[in-house]
């Protein structure tokens, strides 16, 4: 009986901690740069990496979170549900890798001929753009 008791409130600790240890992947409103003066801060003196159909522009913020705006011009993409679709699948990527990134405002700006990207193809830029940015975070600055 004993043992039995000792298993299940050792189970039930390494619950606890798995629930724990989770980090949450949402893309709540403080993840978000949502004032004019909050992109503006990012365009002034951005690190950048990029591809022919997108840029990523990136600021350090002081905080200690990483915080997207998203900029897709109608320029690019006529359809509403075009850039929706884009704005959907960079959200998801920011999600997913926010705990891997350094504190920094990120802009994604899309250019012409982001819209013939297939959803992986574009994730997988996505991806390769968040660890370029990863790693400009971790060199010193001069």
């Amino acid at each position: 009986m004993l043992k039995v008791v000792n298993l299940y409130l050792h189970n039930l600790q390494l619950k606890q901690s798995l629930i724990t240890s989770v980090k949450k992947l949402t893309f709540s409103r403080e993840l978000r740069l949502l004032a004019p003066t909050q992109f503006k801060a990012v365009f002034e003196q951005p690190f950048r990496a990029s591809t022919p159909e997108l840029t990523i522009l990136a600021r350090h913020n002081h905080l200690d979170i990483p915080r997207l705006g998203l900029t897709v011009a109608k320029k690019h993409l006529k359809r509403a549900h075009d850039r929706n679709r884009i704005k959907r699948i960079v959200r998801e990527s920011f999600r997913l890798k926010q705990h891997e990134l350094p504190s920094a405002d990120f802009v994604f700006v899309a250019k012409g001929g982001i819209g013939k990207l297939d959803n992986a193809t574009l994730f997988a830029m996505l991806e390769k753009l968040w660890v370029r940015h990863i790693r400009l975070a971790k060199k010193p600055q001069a």
